[in-house]
């Protein structure tokens, strides 16, 4: 696994101050992107929680989750999450280190007791004194919250005090791309109440040593959720239920629990589960298989494929404005191109980390992750692959079939309603559940105007 070194430069510690007249948490950041450009320690709000104790339990659970391995679990190594201000709500977002749970915290407007979020995407210091302070909050006292140095600080930073340096995967990053474009297309499925919400959640395995190995549903049933061996209709893939445990720490404060998935068609898939509190919500999306990361999904493939969707890209992100919602069909009138190519152009920035898709609001939101996530791209090893056969000359296309020669091997690629199948293991391991093979994906490019042997295009 490829990975870079991520240094998080920060004036001090992050801190739950209770010595004065109420209590104040003073999160840190470090380098991130605002309107204004790149930011050394940006400021994105300073005001009250309107559910302090709620909102303490669900950054934790996003530490949580950012401090975590569900498969083959090492020494832990985590990155601070990050945060994003869109105006009317703070974002905190983290990733699992195998790359297999995505979590986000959303305080929306009516959790901010009114003020106003800057805008821009940054890292925040979360370390173990700041949990332990966190873990006992007991009572709803004002807490005042600032995102961000103060003022005095603002003005009298010299340097850097605390410096992290952690280890930043490759599949990582690609793993933010793949987790957008999975919930994209998924559509509520079953909303629980509270009570049975928490008796569902906690009717669930704590460790991976007592859950059952390989896919697994449940089916609305009523009121609850009930276990079941296949995806009947309406079923919902809950893969590695374990990985929910995190949820516990809001339970007691849920108003319901929404489920979101793709239609089931018998194989496992991602799932979401959203926990709606008061003023926020706190979402974990899981991937298929506790042993398969985000990564690997291969969703935004095809987005990659083309110089078309980076010049698309370039146009769109334009246009973007830290908005808490994007609208593609707002998009595609300002920026005259067609929706299925701002929606795929989204996707495109979705690689960079530059937009992310929002499950209760069906839409795409604007972050800038503070991180070369271009990386992620520039080392997908299909992608790369695939353009290595694409300008090699190795595809010869025929009509609705074309031949890839890939080592000592020749592989038969066919195109049947817009759907591209090969004859190569990955295609007969997954049928496009996945995204493309390399093979399918040099003939994308093939087609869309590279350039291939005897001069065919």
């Amino acid at each position: 696994m490829t990975r870079s070194v991520q240094a998080l430069a920060y004036s001090r510690p992050s801190a739950l101050d209770s010595s004065q007249a109420g209590q104040l948490l003073g999160l840190e950041t470090s380098g991130g992107l605002t309107p204004r450009g790149t930011e050394p320690h940006p400021r994105f709000f300073s005001g009250f929680l309107t559910s302090p104790r709620i909102a303490a339990r669900g950054l934790l659970a996003v530490a949580d989750v950012a401090s975590a391995r569900y498969y083959r679990p090492t020494l832990p190594s985590s990155l601070d999450p990050v945060v994003t201000g869109n105006g009317d709500r703070l974002r905190f977002e983290s990733f699992s280190g195998c790359c297999g749970v995505y979590a986000r915290l959303d305080v929306l407007q009516e959790g901010l007791d009114g003020a106003r979020t800057d805008h821009g995407t940054t890292n925040v210091d979360v370390n173990n004194p700041l949990r332990e302070a966190l873990s006992r909050i007991a009572g709803d006292d004002p807490l005042h919250m600032r995102v961000g140095p103060d003022e005095m600080a603002v003005t009298t930073l010299d340097g850097p005090v605390v410096e992290k340096k952690v280890p930043l995967p490759d599949r990582w990053l690609r793993g933010f791309a793949e987790a957008q474009v999975v919930s994209a297309g998924f559509d509520l499925r079953a909303e629980l109440s509270a009570a049975e919400a928490v008796r569902f959640l906690r009717s669930l395995p704590r460790s991976t040593q007592k859950a059952s190995r390989g896919a697994q549903w449940v089916v609305p049933a009523g009121r609850t959720l009930r276990p079941t061996t296949r995806p009947a209709t309406g079923a919902v893939c809950l893969p590695g239920p374990e990985r929910l445990v995190v949820l516990q720490r809001v339970l007691r404060h849920a108003a319901s629990l929404r489920v979101y998935g793709p239609v089931a068609d018998g194989a496992a898939t991602a799932s979401a589960w959203e926990v709606v509190l008061p003023g926020m919500r706190l979402t974990l999306t899981l991937s298929p298989d506790v042993s398969r990361g985000f990564s690997g999904e291969g969703g935004v493939l095809e987005a990659l494929a083309t110089d078309d969707a980076a010049a698309d890209a370039e146009l769109v992100s334009v246009l973007l404005a830290w908005e808490p919602r994007i609208d593609p069909a707002d998009l595609a009138k300002q920026s005259g191109l067609p929706v299925e190519r701002v929606r795929a152009a989204l996707t495109r920035l979705g690689t960079a980390g530059r937009v992310g898709y929002d499950l209760a609001d069906a839409s795409y939101f604007h972050r800038e992750l503070p991180y070369d996530a271009d990386r992620a791209e520039r080392h997908n090893p299909r992608l790369v692959a695939a353009r290595r056969l694409a300008g090699s000359g190795a595809v010869v296309l025929d009509g609705e079939t074309a031949a890839v020669a890939s080592g000592d091997r020749r592989y038969q690629v066919r195109e049947k309603d817009g759907m591209l199948s090969c004859t190569c293991q990955w295609w007969a391991d997954y049928r496009g559940r996945r995204g493309p093979c390399k093979h399918a994906l040099a003939v994308r490019m093939v087609r869309r105007g590279a350039p291939v042997a005897g001069g065919a295009r």
